[in-house]
């Protein structure tokens, strides 16, 4: 896929996810500021009547939007919505339905096609529930793993995305017990070099400098806790170093964020989901973004979930929503500058 030039605004596409979570309420919240408008065009995934029905429910009777009749065929300053399934799908805000999962994959499969084909810009995701969604026509952990097919991507990464940190992860959706054996020395290479290209191509950071941390406590103590830093960091590192890179560490994860050493650096590797992604949520949840990075096309999403215990009851909060549309949008025209470089 191509970035459009076509015009002057980003297209940036924006799946629902599961109707009966809080992504159609952070959705309209995050598109009722028409400033929003000035800098992309929206095109939503999901259902003309299920934005009807939040919106009432949400009280924001001037939030407004227009059906689009023909393929590709966006009005600018407007939200765009594409009907992706029958309009008769039952709503019931905070209930795990198996038909909206089908219905939040349906958007998906939709949104990805017109990526694909070039209709769209960028893709942000709202929350699914992988739970309701999973089938034998969506056997992934998550959107993640989907895209990755779908676009041919066998080298990806997770990569959680703030004003303060950006965090990427060698290990994703797997049991602990697993860990261990998945961070190898090619896995942990690969990772790397994935986290270093990202921040070139889509962050616009010429020479990163790049923090991986230690699987281990206390970064293996010298090998006195484990022997993974030893044998498989440590050569990562001096390897990437010989190249005339800048990546450092294995730190312990703890004193590294405890002290705020992360604002150093324009990235982080860590070994696993719960290393990575605690002090990420800890110090950026309202604002934080997942980016899938290594993909051909980019896709980003909020770093929360469906929230069902909140769910139509006016409690969602949006910034991170609305910071993936900004995340989208700014790598949407670092790319497109890099393009007009070469």
């Amino acid at each position: 896929m191509t970035l459009t030039a076509k015009s002057d605004k980003p297209r940036i596409g924006i799946t629902l996810g599961d109707i009966n979570g809080i992504g159609p309420e952070v959705v309209i919240k995050a598109l009722h500021d028409n400033r929003i408008h000035s800098l992309i065009t929206p095109v939503v995934y999901g259902s003309t009547r299920c934005l009807s029905f939040y919106k009432k429910l949400l009280n924001l009777e001037d939030f407004s939007y227009s059906h689009v009749k023909g393929k590709g065929q966006f009005i600018p300053k407007v939200v765009n919505v594409i009907n992706c399934w029958e309009d008769t799908l039952e709503i019931t805000p905070g209930k795990p339905s198996h038909e909206t999962g089908r219905a939040a994959l349906l958007s998906l499969k939709q949104a990805a096609q017109d990526l694909k084909e070039g209709l769209l810009d960028a893709l942000v995701t709202a929350p699914i529930d992988k739970s309701t969604i999973h089938s034998t026509e969506f056997p992934f952990k998550g959107h993640t793993e989907f895209l990755a097919e779908y676009f041919g991507t066998s080298d990806y990464m997770m990569l959680m995305v703030s004003e303060k940190l950006r965090v990427g992860l060698v290990t994703e959706h797997i049991p602990v017990k697993e860990i261990p054996l998945m961070v190898t020395r090619e896995r942990v290479s690969i990772k790397l070099m994935i986290l270093e290209q990202t921040l070139q191509r889509d962050f616009g950071i010429s020479k990163p400098k790049i923090a991986i941390l230690g699987l281990n406590p206390h970064a293996g103590d010298s090998g006195l806790i484990g022997q993974e830093e030893e044998s498989i960091i440590k050569p990562v590192i001096s390897e990437m170093k010989n190249k005339n890179k800048l990546v450092y560490g294995p730190f312990a994860a703890d004193g590294f964020f405890a002290s705020g050493q992360y604002a150093r650096f324009d990235g982080i590797l860590a070994m696993y989901h719960d290393q990575g992604l605690i002090p990420f949520k800890t110090l950026a949840f309202e604002s934080g973004v997942n980016f899938t990075a290594g993909l051909p096309v980019i896709r980003t999403s909020p770093d929360h979930g469906t929230g069902y215990s909140i769910a139509g009851k006016n409690q969602a909060l949006e910034g991170s929503m609305r910071q993936a549309i900004y995340t989208a949008t700014d790598i949407v025209k670092i790319r497109k500058e890099q393009l007009a470089e070469k």
